[in-house]
């Protein structure tokens, strides 16, 4: 008890990175999205397919390789999504806040494994990950 009493800013750290921590589990657990590196991982070893849902222009400036393009407005009858709605998708935009839009387009479509790339592409080039751009010349 006297180490509690000697050494309170240490534990009081402790119990606030505790729970900052513990945060996205209580919040259940879709907060804010993954980081580019989670994304990575469901990627290579889950066969994640990823959505863009940026407008044509701006996939055709930079894209994650392999995406699939599906703007955000032809979302809902879009005929590009995977039948296997057990499948991970990974949902991309500019910044993250038309990709949160999109994953609950798609989970109200039925898709069970939806992410949102935490701060989109800009989080993505942050990482230093590639990039593909289609821009004809």
């Amino acid at each position: 008890m006297n180490f509690l009493l000697e050494n309170w800013p240490l534990v009081t750290m402790a119990v606030v990175s505790g729970g900052l921590l513990l945060r996205p589990l209580l919040q259940g657990g879709s907060g804010e999205g993954v980081p580019p590196s989670e994304a990575v991982r469901l990627m290579n070893r889950e066969k994640a397919v990823v959505i863009d849902v940026c407008e044509p222009d701006e996939f055709a400036a930079g894209h994650i390789g392999n995406a699939r393009n599906l703007p955000l407005g032809s979302l809902d009858g879009a005929k590009g999504l995977p039948g296997n709605k057990q499948l991970p998708l990974v949902i991309v935009c500019a910044a993250g806040v038309r990709a949160a839009r999109g994953a609950k387009v798609l989970r109200d479509k039925g898709y069970e494994n939806v992410h949102v790339l935490a701060g989109g592409m800009r989080a993505w080039r942050e990482a230093n990950l590639p990039v593909e751009s289609s821009k004809a010349a």
